[in-house]
């Protein structure tokens, strides 16, 4: 019965066309002889870059039936790993003239199948090398996955939209020479501050629908990826925690102190079950974490962390404090569009403090988040960070991203640009 299900999902999808789609900045590359890995958030648009890579292959006349595409979230299968090779068998059952090893397999979602890990590396050594895979859990892009299949992957990250592609999505041009279209960035600017950038609410325009669908986002992947998966006793806990972390994003992330608050309110839970929760809320793509500078990696590893939200539609629609705190939002935008560029991101906290210290390759870069610096106070603090960091690695430029304001200017031999967001994500 389980074959005959796969065979009508596999027939379906041969027989009907492709859903529209809007092009990603991500490209994957065919015929690498790679395993290709494909992760992120729930809704971040990873089935349509799926979706864009099989339109390439049939515009390189790839017949549409040599593409094998299974979504493991289909409520119609309920398959578990001992009957994970009945989706090859039906494949062949339904095209017995086919050399499978010139086939492309797409599988959408395996990871919620234990041992995946072993079907995929025996269907690569045996049946092709053409196998595209996604899952919204971290843990695909860790070391004991790579283990696990050998060296035979090569993996991407998908996160919901960039402020780039969110102008695509949108349908604006990119021109900031242009006084109506920067008009139209700005506005546009302000509703991904507040609503983020998952690729679904772009096709909404009411806010009220935009938050609900937040909301739905959250819930699925509180209780389907967390509390199912792990067997969590007391989802309130959880979803308490998470709330904690969220209003504490952009300051040093503080186990002990939620776990006090917990326990203040009468709640028994080991502290221990606090960092188990850190570690699924972190797999889960909630937030990402990152961690203090230091020239060690191994201290690296060891130092203070910050937790910033996969997205900023996330802290809205979780908690209401949100909608009062510009700073944050922006230090928390700013933070995901270095990330969603392939950046490697730090802060830096000593006598001074400094937002982020941005690593690409061997170039750094200083940047400060902050949404005004008209106050004098302010305005010092953050050019104190700046020089700290500045002497310490031996740098004559850095920036401090503003919502509006926009200058140049120089102290102790430091070049300072002072740019809005919106012109910082953009150029």
């Amino acid at each position: 019965m389980e074959k005959e299900i796969l065979k009508q999902i596999i027939r379906d999808f041969h027989k009907n066309r492709l859903p529209l789609s809007k092009p990603r900045t991500l490209k994957i590359p065919l015929n690498t002889r790679k395993i290709v890995t494909i992760s992120g958030v729930r809704r971040s648009g990873k089935t349509f870059v799926l979706f864009e890579t099989i339109k390439k292959l049939l515009s390189l006349n790839v017949p549409q039936e040599r593409i094998l595409y299974v979504n493991f979230e289909d409520e119609r299968l309920q398959i578990k790993r001992e009957s994970l090779d009945a989706v090859v068998q039906a494949y062949r059952e339904l095209y017995p003239d086919f050399n499978l090893n010139k086939c492309y397999f797409f599988f959408d979602e395996i990871q919620n199948i234990d041992g995946w890990e072993k079907f995929i590396r025996r269907i690569y050594d045996t049946v092709t090398k053409n196998i595209f895979i996604t899952g919204s859990n971290s843990k695909l892009l860790s070391r004991e996955i790579a283990t696990s299949l050998r060296g035979r992957t090569i993996t991407y990250e998908v996160f919901p939209l960039s402020f780039r592609e969110y102008l695509e999505f949108n349908k604006v041009d990119i021109d900031l020479y242009h006084t109506p279209t920067i008009a139209k960035i700005v506005n546009l600017f302000e509703k991904f501050l507040f609503e983020g950038g998952f690729p679904e609410l772009t096709t909404f325009k009411d806010s009220t629908l935009k938050n609900k669908v937040l909301q739905n986002y959250i819930d699925v992947m509180l209780y389907r990826d967390i509390v199912e998966r792990f067997n969590i006793k007391n989802s309130s806990i959880l979803k308490y925690f998470l709330k904690r972390i969220f209003e504490n994003i952009t300051s040093p992330l503080s186990i002990h102190k939620i776990y006090n608050e917990i326990k203040s309110q009468g709640y028994k839970i080991g502290k221990n079950y606090l960092y188990e929760y850190l570690e699924y809320l972190e797999e889960a793509y909630f937030f990402i974490l990152t961690r203090k500078y230091t020239s060690s990696i191994l201290k690296q590893e060891l130092t203070e962390k910050k937790a910033y939200a996969i997205d900023n539609g996330f802290l809205n629609a979780f908690t209401f404090k949100f909608s009062h705190d510009w700073g944050k939002l922006l230090e928390n935008m700013v933070f995901l569009e270095l990330i969603k560029q392939g950046k490697k991101v730090f802060f830096y906290k000593n006598k001074h403090e400094c937002d982020f210290i941005v690593m690409e390759g061997n170039r750094k870069k200083i940047v400060q988040v902050c949404l005004s610096i008209q106050d004098r106070d302010t305005y010092q603090r953050e050019i104190n960070g700046i020089i700290e960091v500045a002497e310490l690695l031996g740098m004559k430029s850095a920036c401090i991203v503003t919502f509006s304001e926009e200058n140049i200017v120089k102290k102790k031999g430091l070049t300072i640009d002072i740019i809005p967001a919106f012109k910082f994500v953009l150029t």
